[in-house]
């Protein structure tokens, strides 16, 4: 149960880490490894096939959902919708756009 328990912790903590540091793209390669790191621990543990599956996508899961919190936590500023009510620009968009189409 404590090998189960760190392998959560260390997916959401590597998914944290992502999220804070790295764009989506290095999910590509950070994924892969957690599943490959935590089947290995998993084996020299003594888990099973069937029994280790639903660990390994667990430990997915939650550095998935440990990137989308950073990312969040990241751009929360950036998620307002107060920057189209005011009609004061946002940081990603420009002004007197409607000017160069006339």
């Amino acid at each position: 149960m404590t090998t189960v328990l760190l392998l959560l912790l260390a997916s959401a903590i590597t998914g944290l880490a992502t999220g804070l540091f790295f764009r989506v793209w290095a999910l590509s390669l950070v994924s892969p490894a957690t599943a490959i790191l935590a089947a290995t621990v998993l084996q020299t543990s003594g888990f099973g096939f069937w029994t280790g599956i639903p660990i390994v996508v667990g430990c997915l899961v939650a550095g998935q959902l440990a990137y989308m919190a950073a990312t969040f936590h990241l751009h929360r500023g950036k998620l307002s919708m107060q920057d189209e009510i005011d009609g004061e620009p946002g940081e990603h968009r420009h002004r007197h756009i409607e000017e160069e189409n006339e």
